[in-house]
């Protein structure tokens, strides 16, 4: 069983074909930008009260963790939100996040999620270039699709189950990428793949491989026979999330 969000985990995700990974970052006590999914490490200590060089040796910095992931694409989710543990008002993370994205990567193979706008729009302030993302949970589609747009942001990340037909081509239509999280059931993903999503985040990127692989398929034959185009899906993995092309690294 791999960690979550390790370097172990982003490596099977590309030998599985996962076209991108999608990760989680956060803060130590100096300032490092590192790859974990909670506030608090498996001890209970808070990682904003840990130095990067006490922390367990699967938890990559991010600056690891764009190395290895090599030409996949990388999703960046900012763990920031009011009322989180390690909260960052002043934004740094994202200051922080956005300077290691102009080290390591091209923008054309990255994008920064949050649930937070605010952070979304410290990152767009020191890079207007890179492509932004909004993560939503359970809530009103229509009121999320008015506040990606009124913000200038590139991309919406609905939480699976509020994710419908007339959603994601609403989304499409006012020019947002629509990624899907956390998406485990094959079942699902072959719905989702049909309203024509651009990406799925799941944990089991090599399942999503295979569903994507299969429309882009029919699609070739498709266009043989002069039939509708089959819209493609990326997958992103989540061994750490990935998305397919996205896996669930996290």
């Amino acid at each position: 069983m791999l960690h979550e969000n390790s370097v172990e985990a982003f490596r099977r995700a590309k030998e599985v074909g996962a076209d991108w990974v999608e990760c989680d970052a956060r803060r130590t006590s100096d300032g490092c930008v590192v790859v974990h999914h909670d506030a608090h490490l498996s001890n209970g200590q808070r990682l904003l009260h840990t130095h990067s060089r006490a922390l367990p040796s699967h938890i990559p910095s991010l600056a690891e963790a764009f190395e290895v992931c090599g030409e996949m694409g990388v999703l960046v989710e900012i763990k920031n939100l009011p009322g989180d543990p390690d909260f960052d008002e002043n934004n740094e993370i994202a200051f922080a996040v956005a300077g290691l994205i102009a080290a390591y990567l091209d923008t054309n193979r990255m994008m920064v999620s949050s649930f937070d706008v605010s952070t979304i729009n410290a990152v767009k302030a020191a890079d207007s270039t890179i492509p932004t993302a909004l993560l939503c949970g359970v809530v009103d589609p229509a009121s999320t699709l008015s506040r990606a747009s009124a913000y200038d942001i590139n991309a919406i990340h609905p939480y699976e189950v509020t994710c419908t037909p007339n959603f994601v081509a609403a989304a499409q239509n006012a020019g947002l990428t629509v990624f899907v999280w956390t998406v485990n059931s094959s079942t699902r993903m072959a719905e989702l793949v049909d309203m024509g999503v651009d990406g799925i985040i799941t944990d089991h990127p090599s399942i999503a491989r295979h569903i994507v692989d299969e429309v882009h398929w029919v699609d070739e034959v498709h266009s043989v026979h002069g039939v509708d185009e089959v819209h493609g899906v990326d997958e992103v993995d989540g061994t750490s999330d990935t998305v397919s092309a996205l896996p669930d690294t996290t």
